[in-house]
Order: C-alpha cells, then sequence, then structure tokens
C-alpha cells in the first residue's frame, strides 16, 4: 500500500491510499481509501508507517483489525446477480426494495433460513458477510423484508416475461413439471393435504410447478393448492406462454402423469403452433403389447423404433428398451418380492404360536395391510385369510407378465418427424431431468424452499420466486465455475461416447478423473459448490484502524488465494 497524491485542474486535489497487484500480467492499481479530510500530519504518519519508518512503535502495532466479514462468497453471488442483469430484471430503477429483494435472492443461495434469520444476518451489530453494505441496506428488519417480498410478488409477471424473453423462442422446448414442499402451521388457504413427494406424511403442503428452458434454466414458476393435480396446472402454463409470453409455436414436454390423454384433447390438441413430448403409462403399453402393436421382438437388435398404434392417431409412438434400466427394476422387483415374503410369513407364524395367537379376520387383514402398504407389490400376491389362519403366495403369472416389460417405455408426441427425429424426440423427453435437478436444487442442500412458514398466500408465492431467483443465478454460477467443481463440463463428449439415446447417461472421461482424483486436469481440487461458497468465504473485508490520533479507518480485502482468485476469475467478478 501506499498513499498517492492525486492533482486536479478543477476542483480540490485528493490524497488516496492505494494498492498495486498483478492482473494478466499488467501492473494495476486500485483505491482502498479516500484520505483528503484527513489532518495532514496523519497523513504524513501514515506515509512513514507504509515506508517501515518508526512513529513511536513497529508497523504491525501501528494498525489494528476492528472488524472482519466474509466477503468473497458475496462478491461471487452478488456480483455473478449484477453481471447477469437480474438487478435490472427486478426494477429499472434503484430503490431500497429493489435492493432487499436482491438481499434476500443471493442469502438463499450463501445462507438459506428464514427471513428472521436473513434479517439478523444482515442486522448491523451481527453482520455475518458484506452483504447488507454492499447493497446499503443498512438497519433492514423483518417486516422490511416481507414488504420488499410483496413488492417483489407484484412484479412478478414483468419478470418472468423478461426471463422468458431472454431463453425462449418461437418454435423452442419448454420443459414443464410439478413438485411440492410441505407447511409448517396449518393457516394459509394454500396449504392442502395431497400426493406428499417429501416423505412428510399428515404434513400440509403447496404444489409449485417450473417452467425451463430446453437447458433447464429456469424463466417461470406457479404456485397451486397442494391438493392440486398434476394434470389439471397444463392448461395455466400453455395461457401463459402464449399470451403472456407470446409464443406462437412451442413443445411442451411434460411427464405421464403430467400431460395425458385428457389434457391432451382438451388443452393441447387442435390448437396452432403447439406441440408436446410425453410418455405412456404403462396399462397403455401393455394394451400395446396385447395388441400387437409392440412385438418383443423390436429390441432383439436394435433399443428404439418407431411403431402405430389407432388408439393414437396422428401422433408419433417410439418405443423404447434400456437394458441396464430392465436390470434394475428386476432386482428391485426380487428385494421388494423377498422383503414383503419375510414380513407375510411372520403374519403367518403369529396365527399359528401356541401362545397368544392372532386371530379374527380384521387383526390379521390389518397386519398384512401394514405389510402391504410398506413395500407396495401387493398385486403379485394371493391371499387368503381366515379367522384363524392366513397364507399366501406369489402369483408367477403377473410377475412374468410384468417382468417382461422391464425397461420398455414409449415416448409419445406430436412433433413432426420432418422437425425432429425419434433419437432426438427420446433425448427432449429425457431432457425433463434438468427440471427435477432444479427441485432437488431449490428442495435440499442448496436453496432449502421447505419448510414454509408464511401463511398469506401472496407472501407464500413470493418466497418460491425467491428460491426460483436464486436457482437462476445459481444455475449460472454452476456452469461457470464447472472446472473447479464435480460438475461434467464436457456433456457433449459424453454424448458422443454413448452408445444408444436410450443407454444410461455417462459421465466423459474427463469428469470420471475428476471423480477419482478429486482434482481437475489443471491439478486444481475439485469440490461441491457448497464447499465452494465456504472457500470463498475465506476472502473477507477488514477494517483497519491506524494507531494515530485523527485517523480514520478503511477497508482492506485479503488478498484471494490462487483457488479462490481462479473461482472469481470464472465468474468474471472481483472481490
Amino acid at each position: 500500500m501506499y498513499v498517492e497524491r492525486v492533482t486536479n485542474q478543477h476542483s480540490v486535489s485528493c490524497i488516496l491510499l492505494r494498492e498495486s497487484f498483478r492482473e494478466g500480467g499488467k501492473v494495476r492499481k486500485r483505491t482502498i481509501a479516500n484520505l483528503t479530510d484527513w489532518p495532514e500530519h496523519v497523513v504524513e504518519g501514515l506515509q512513514r508507517l507504509l515506508r517501515g519508518e518508526s512513529v513511536g512503535g513497529n508497523l504491525e502495532e501501528s494498525f489494528e483489525t476492528t472488524a472482519t466479514r466474509p466477503h468473497g462468497h458475496v462478491a461471487a453471488a452478488l456480483g455473478t446477480f449484477e453481471k447477469l442483469g437480474l438487478h435490472r430484471v427486478l426494477d429499472s430503477r434503484r430503490s431500497r426494495e429493489r435492493d432487499l429483494a436482491a438481499a434476500m435472492i443471493v442469502a438463499r443461495i450463501l445462507e438459506p433460513g428464514s427471513k428472521l434469520a436473513t434479517a439478523r444476518g444482515l442486522g448491523d451489530a451481527t453482520q455475518m458477510s458484506t452483504l447488507c453494505e454492499q447493497l446499503d441496506i443498512q438497519n433492514a428488519t423483518e417486516k422490511d423484508l416481507y414488504a420488499a417480498m410483496d413488492w417483489l410478488r407484484a412484479r412478478q409477471d414483468r419478470i418472468e416475461r423478461e426471463l422468458a424473453a431472454k431463453h425462449l423462442a418461437d418454435g423452442c422446448v419448454v420443459l414443464y413439471d410439478l413438485s411440492s414442499t410441505y407447511f409448517e402451521g396449518r393457516m394459509c388457504p394454500l396449504a392442502k393435504l395431497g400426493h406428499n413427494r417429501d416423505g412428510k406424511r399428515g404434513k400440509l403442503q403447496i404444489n409449485f410447478g417450473l417452467l425451463c428452458s430446453a437447458d433447464g434454466v429456469p424463466v417461470a414458476v406457479e404456485v397451486f393448492k397442494g391438493n392440486t393435480g398434476d394434470p389439471t396446472t397444463v392448461k395455466s402454463q400453455v395461457v401463459r406462454l402464449r399470451d403472456r409470453f407470446g409464443l406462437k409455436r412451442f413443445i411442451l414436454v411434460g411427464d405421464r402423469g403430467m400431460i395425458t390423454d385428457a389434457r391432451i384433447r382438451e388443452d393441447l390438441r387442435g390448437t396452432e403452433g403447439i406441440d408436446w413430448i410425453t410418455c405412456l403409462r404403462t396399462q397403455q403399453i401393455k394394451d400395446l403389447v396385447a395388441q400387437g402393436s409392440i412385438q418383443l421382438g423390436l429390441f432383439d437388435e436394435r433399443d428404439l423404433a418407431e411403431i402405430q398404434s389407432p388408439d393414437f392417431p396422428n401422433e408419433r409412438l417410439i418405443a423404447c428398451r434400456n437394458p441396464q434400466l430392465a436390470e434394475e427394476r428386476a432386482r428391485k422387483r426380487s428385494e421388494l418380492l423377498a422383503a414383503t415374503e419375510a414380513e407375510l410369513a411372520k403374519v403367518a407364524a403369529a396365527t399359528q404360536r401356541k401362545k397368544n395367537p392372532l386371530k379374527g379376520k380384521d387383526k390379521i387383514g390389518l397386519r398384512v395391510g401394514k405389510v402391504q402398504g410398506k413395500y407396495k407389490v401387493a398385486k403379485h400376491f394371493h391371499l387368503e385369510i381366515s379367522e384363524t389362519s392366513f397364507t399366501f403366495s406369489r402369483r408367477t403369472e403377473n410377475i412374468a407378465a410384468e417382468s417382461s416389460l422391464d425397461g420398455i417405455y414409449v415416448v409419445r408426441t406430436s412433433v413432426p418427424a420432418a422437425t425432429m427425429v425419434a433419437e432426438d424426440a427420446v433425448a427432449t423427453y429425457k431432457s425433463l431431468s434438468r427440471v427435477e435437478r432444479a427441485f432437488r436444487c431449490t428442495k435440499t442442500v442448496d436453496l432449502k424452499v421447505r419448510p414454509i412458514h408464511h401463511y398469506l398466500p401472496e407472501r407464500v408465492r413470493a418466497h418460491v420466486l425467491i428460491c426460483m431467483l436464486a436457482y437462476y443465478v445459481e444455475w449460472h454460477m454452476r456452469h461457470a465455475l464447472a472446472p473447479l467443481l464435480f460438475d461434467d463440463e464436457h456433456k457433449d463428449e459424453a454424448e458422443a461416447l454413448r452408445e444408444s439415446v436410450v443407454a444410461k447417461a455417462q459421465r466423459s472421461p474427463q469428469a470420471k478423473k475428476k471423480d477419482k482424483t478429486k482434482r481437475n486436469s489443471d491439478g486444481e481440487p475439485v469440490q461441491s459448490f457448497r464447499d465452494l461458497l465456504k472457500m470463498l468465504r475465506g476472502v473477507a473485508k477488514n477494517r483497519i484502524q491506524p494507531r494515530l490520533k485523527g485517523a480514520k479507518p478503511f477497508d482492506k480485502v485479503t488478498v484471494p488465494s490462487p483457488l479462490q482468485q481462479r473461482a472469481l476469475d470464472l465468474l468474471g467478478v472481483t472481490p
């Protein structure tokens, strides 16, 4: 560090505390503090200190660090947020509400928690990072954050239109899926009992649907009541894509529980410009086998074949068989059957024991029902229950019939072959895994949308929107940081090595090497996204107080380590 006096022709000269650094082989300098209003004798004393001269003590004793705030992870996340122009997407004009909304989005990436925890982290006395001062939102309270949530929710429609304009275009592929998350409390009108995907039986929940681009970039989210069925949400997404986003042509991709016969008939078929890709249900596949439309001999030489059926006029059916998936399903079925038999045998033994035997159809049936509910393969067993006994046996014909379809699935689409060949249609359907990845990231270790404690419907919607925007930022961060993560940045090479689009996706040789050595091709250590953020916390902003009478404190950012600097360079941000 050094003191530099800058002479200005048309204004007062400045006295600046600066430091030199090397960037790209060039020596550059940056300003740390403006010392213009310092007394002259204090400036001279600081200059002597920086030269190592004595002013009544050694150099180390002449400065005191009065505060340290983690900064590098804030620079990474907030820098990416601003680099993406997301602050202007929220609102073209800066305001306290916009800054508070930005703080909640970035805080969801850095340290997900309740709004109370976020407010405490932004407080002057409890600052957990430099996020508060970077956005200049001192003294933010929990009520301020709630008001900012209401402000953000009112702008959701415009925000999503801008994201859609950036990532969607006429003729594009749009991925759509639905998930749920559970509630704490019973006051919110949106919270209902429904199909629980979180394993939280008896918990109220909401459903939320996510629209993503073909790459998996989220562009819109909608919250539904917890008892809303997946198919009933399709129509609102079609309206959103056509009317609000202005897409005249698009291909909607959804799973077999989403895009059903009823939805195709009522919402999709006959509407100009809309095509879809989905998959047939198991019973529909069985019917095709019974009709002879699917012959198992089709898969002797190929794992993919286009077929036709009068049950699906003017549609393409692409039958696929994945041997690895077939093996996995056979293994799982065998384990479930064995586990069910073991438990049923215990019930049968209980009816025959000499001391206090299990009796009564109702009591025996209750015990059997618990076993059936646990393993869910009751259809493969023949059960006989009497007042004093219980016997069971496997339905071998049922098991054999189901086993013959292991690994087989049928992609159903209205997209013409001239627009998309069969292999591309299958690959596009399988790209729904990108939405599933978004749900995993949003719901579990990274962003933790659950559990929800809000009870006002609009606050719940704002909370889910914040999590979606946080994932939008994280998606771009992960893409940029891929060389330092376990993520595979050579997916195109992995696809080229894949035997078939039906086969299980493989990681590239470079990614496999990273998994094994825990280092990338440059010898740098790789880690998870969460651990990389923890590493960046080591870049701190320190408040330095010179021990000179009249000297004012200034901030100094620690010099990043080579690995920290590499991460910041990949993101294109500076600390």
